[in-house]
């Protein structure tokens, strides 16, 4: 099994935690030094509350340039909003950063799902996301996989578009897809090399409860299309880990994945029995400490 950590791009200036871009090299490098096999992070530019707003670093800058400061270690967004960038741009920029990386990117993407306000605030359409995402979704599975595309539907086009430079993988990065509903997840079958879901302060028996419904519709979208579902990879982001040896716990959970690494790892394996390739975890507290304190987890994993 595999194992991810997923780092935050947002915070605001009177933050105790400010993503700067020196913390999150060092948090990459520190994942990469202990063994980690990802490195993820959010696609979004703002979040609103009712007295606060956090802004978030542009993630494509931010992928590409881990891609130069890291050597071994996939790097991906966990999610890319897709409303965000048209398909065809998004496919440059998924051939670009893997061409930077060696191979090391995975395009993980999504219909969209952040709150209204980002999309307004920043002038992207918010209505009609699925049927969005179905083109956008062709578009970007038809320039990876094969340099060119033709396509012209009701919301994004690309006429005669052609990856003339492509990068290390003749079919491109990975497509990992976000999805939950019967309608995305048959996107998902038709195009994704994998499907990404999420968890938060669940308990295993939650997740399972929550998942399992998803996963035999996945697995059904795929017997649809004659597609042996054993060949789409499936990762799961866990939002709620607390490293072994850290006391800090997080005050908004009731269920933190935490305790002794065997435990921690315990936890993971269970995920891997519901049938995940990768976990991705989201650490708390948000440190190098708290990477480095995961080497043993890691090295558990890795022996599922």
């Amino acid at each position: 099994m595999r194992i991810g950590m997923i780092t935050p791009l947002h915070g605001r200036p009177d933050g105790s935690e400010v993503p700067s871009w020196p913390s999150i090299r060092q948090k990459a490098a520190a994942a990469e030094s202990v063994g980690f096999d990802s490195f993820v992070f959010e696609d979004a530019l703002l979040y609103r509350g009712e007295s606060t707003t956090d802004g978030c670093w542009e993630s494509v800058a931010v992928a590409a340039a881990l891609a130069e400061a890291t050597d071994r270690i996939t790097i991906s967004q966990s999610v890319v909003n897709a409303p965000y960038r048209s398909p065809a741009l998004t496919a440059k920029i998924a051939e670009t950063i893997d061409e930077i990386s060696g191979g090391r990117y995975v395009l993980g993407i999504g219909a969209g799902n952040t709150p209204d306000s980002d999309y307004e605030a920043f002038g992207f359409p918010t209505d009609r996301r699925y049927s969005r995402f179905a083109e956008a979704i062709q578009i970007i599975h038809g320039l990876l996989k094969t340099g060119e595309v033709d396509f012209h539907g009701d919301y994004w086009s690309a006429g005669n578009a052609e990856m003339v430079l492509r990068g290390p993988r003749p079919q491109g990065p990975p497509i990992n897809i976000a999805a939950g509903g019967p309608k995305m997840l048959r996107l998902v079958a038709r195009y994704g090399d994998a499907w990404n879901w999420w968890g938060y302060d669940e308990t295993l028996d939650e997740i399972r409860a929550r998942v399992g419904p998803i996963l035999e519709e996945l697995d059904a979208a795929c017997e649809e299309i004659s597609r042996d579902p054993s060949e789409l990879e499936r990762t799961f982001d866990l939002y709620q880990v607390t490293p072994p040896g850290v006391f800090e716990s997080n005050p908004d959970m009731s269920n933190p994945v935490t305790g002794s690494a065997d435990q921690i790892a315990e936890f993971l394996a269970g995920l891997a029995s519901l049938g995940f390739d990768e976990v991705r975890c989201d650490l708390h507290p948000k440190t190098v400490a708290a990477v480095e304190a995961m080497e043993p987890v890691v090295q558990l994993v890795h022996q599922i």
